[in-house]
């Protein structure tokens, strides 16, 4: 304190004191400061603006770059602001994944379930029914039931249902749906309507033709020998925009070798070569198997490794194709080299070398000539190139190992290989309980059938009313009726429309052996799921019950049906203390 005082008297004695006084303070100061850290050694960066004219400049800077590049919420719409009218000109779009939920999710499914099952005319009921309630299907449901009948080869269902969800129900279809109808129309035969489709797609759809759509419309022309015109819908293909599809240009090499003109078919060929570098093997698959059916080896197998040289990384689908060409034509090493060379480049997810349709293909040359060890080997199989992996198999691929086994009456090797998809987290399907339940009734394994089918009910899957009736019939045969009436019951839990066939043939079994208590709850599952009971049944049951003197309990059980019965009558007695139930659990 004494050395500021005496600072200030200077200043009030001399003015011209005043730098001399000011370079004290600062020194003054710069003692007083504690020593520097090392941190304070570093650069320091200050956010102030030199002057006000930077600062001026920096804003506008900014303000500019807001005009150009607006922040996100600017973009967005005031979600309290109202929703701006609906163009009435503006085209109806079809329907968009986002669609596939809730409810209509669940109805997507349901259909689904039944085209697994094979069971198509419940699916198109139900597809089609679902259009008057208040969760009417997507395209995608349409488009699965359509397709579903097409490859079923029931083309004129497939056409009336297009006419009936699209044209009828207003619902909008997208470029799957005409693809459908159009590879419909051209397999019927009608390829002039194919064409017809294609042409209202272009006048009318909010969207443009596909690459399949030029596929199964040139594949179409080819087969009904207007190749003229195929190779225009080609070039109309190209000058709209699309590029060179490899199917649609093989659709063509197909058709004029077929008519014998190398010359013209080797012209497609180099042509797809300039605008593709990559594509696909099919091609070579097709130039191979003319020449193996010409007689010449040496120019088939020259188109196969002049495919090889160029060392793409083909697709599963076409190394399968090649496989099955080089198989067909007893080539059997370069079909195994293939193979290998498949498994060794399958590193997913990067890329996906081989697929279960591979492993069939295999395994099914193995069993056709009887190496049935070396079968199961090569659907272990796995390659042996560093960084490849083993592959996953599918459903599809054990139910092919399956299958076969069951042809050979292999049943405890069909039996393991259930037990490993099982153990795998997968979960079997329609196709792989029939297989077995088939083939162990085939071996008189009647007992394991029964489990099989008895699991196949309770896992939820879709028993169609063929399949249930035959087994029905073959447990019957066999005196195991009485665990008929369980499996019954629990189909018909979950089946939107019983089949009267079955209760028709469980019925008459258990009346057979005496079991009327059953037999007569069975009846009133008919009743209450609304299944007619039929006058062939109803004659049977007056006569079975009369010879044991309940004639009366079962005329009035079937009088109850228009009175909107819903339950279960039984007349009172001593010996009746309750309704019959059905056995909890079926034992094997």
């Amino acid at each position: 304190m004494t050395l500021y005082r005496l600072i200030l008297r200077s200043l009030r004695r001399s003015p011209s004191l005043s730098s001399t006084i000011t370079a004290t303070a600062t020194a003054t100061q710069t003692l007083s400061l504690p020593p520097p850290s090392p941190t304070s050694l570093t650069p320091t960066r200050s956010f102030a603006f030199s002057s006000a004219e930077e600062a001026a400049a920096e804003r506008r800077r900014r303000k500019r770059r807001l005009r150009i590049e607006p922040p996100l919420h600017a973009l967005r719409r005031d979600p309290s602001a109202p929703r701006p009218p609906p163009d009435p000109n503006a085209p109806r779009l079809p329907d968009s994944t986002s669609a596939l939920v809730g409810k209509r999710l669940n109805l997507h499914n349901r259909v689904q379930s039944l085209i697994r099952a094979g069971d198509l005319d419940n699916a198109s009921v139900v597809a089609r029914q679902s259009v008057f309630s208040n969760c009417r299907p997507t395209v995608f449901t349409c488009n699965a039931i359509m397709a579903s009948m097409y490859r079923a080869k029931r083309y004129d269902d497939a056409i009336a249902l297009f006419q009936f969800f699209y044209n009828q129900s207003n619902i909008v279809p997208n470029v799957v749906s005409y693809n459908v109808l159009i590879n419909t129309h051209c397999d019927a035969g009608r390829v002039d309507e194919g064409l017809n489709v294609y042409r209202h797609i272009i006048a009318n759809a909010p969207f443009s033709p596909s690459h399949v759509t030029y596929r199964h419309l040139t594949k179409g022309l080819v087969d009904a020998g207007r190749i003229g015109e195929a190779v225009d819908l080609l070039r109309e293909m190209l000058n709209k925009g699309h590029g060179a599809d490899s199917q649609v240009y093989n659709n063509l090499i197909l058709g004029f070798l077929n008519l014998g003109n190398l010359d013209k078919a080797n012209e497609f060929f180099d042509e797809l070569k300039e605008r593709c570098l990559v594509y696909d093997g099919i091609v070579n698959a097709t130039f191979m198997d003319w020449f193996f059916n010409q007689g010449r080896e040496k120019e088939a197998m020259e188109s196969y490794k002049s495919l090889l040289d160029k060392q793409f990384r083909m697709i599963p689908v076409t190394c399968n194709v090649l496989m099955e060409m080089l198989l067909k034509h007893g080539k059997k090493m370069e079909a195994w080299a293939l193979f290998e060379t498949m498994l060794d480049t399958h590193t997913p997810p990067t890329f996906q070398g081989v697929n279960s349709d591979a492993f069939n293909i295999m395994v099914n040359e193995c069993f056709k000539l009887g190496q049935i060890s070396e079968a199961f080997d090569v659907f272990k199989k796995v390659g042996k190139k560093p960084g490849s992996k083993p592959f996953a198999m599918d459903v599809a691929g054990y139910n092919n190992i399956i299958t076969r086994y069951c042809e050979l009456e292999m049943m405890e090797d069909a039996e393991r290989m259930f037990v490993e998809l099982t153990s795998k987290s997968l979960s079997p399907d329609v196709n792989t309980y029939r297989t077995l339940i088939d083939a162990y009734f085939k071996v008189g394994k009647v007992d394991d059938a029964l489990q099989k089918y008895t699991k196949m009910v309770e896992s939820g899957l879709r028993v169609i009313p063929e399949y249930a009736n035959r087994w029905f019939s073959a447990l019957i045969e066999n005196g195991k009726v009485f665990y008929c009436a369980p499996i019954l019951t629990k189909m018909c839990e979950r089946d939107p429309k019983p089949d009267a066939v079955s209760y028709d043939m469980v019925i008459k079994g258990l009346c057979k052996e005496g079991n009327f208590d059953l037999s007569i709850e069975l009846v009133g599952h008919m009743l209450r799921y609304g299944v007619g009971v039929a006058p062939g049944l109803r004659e049977f049951l007056n006569e079975a019950f009369g010879k044991v003197g309940r004639v009366e309990e079962i005329e009035r059980l079937l009088a109850m049906r228009g009175l909107g019965y819903g339950g279960y009558w039984r007349p009172s007695g001593p010996d009746t203390v309750g309704p019959p139930r059905m056995p909890g659990a079926v034992p094997v």
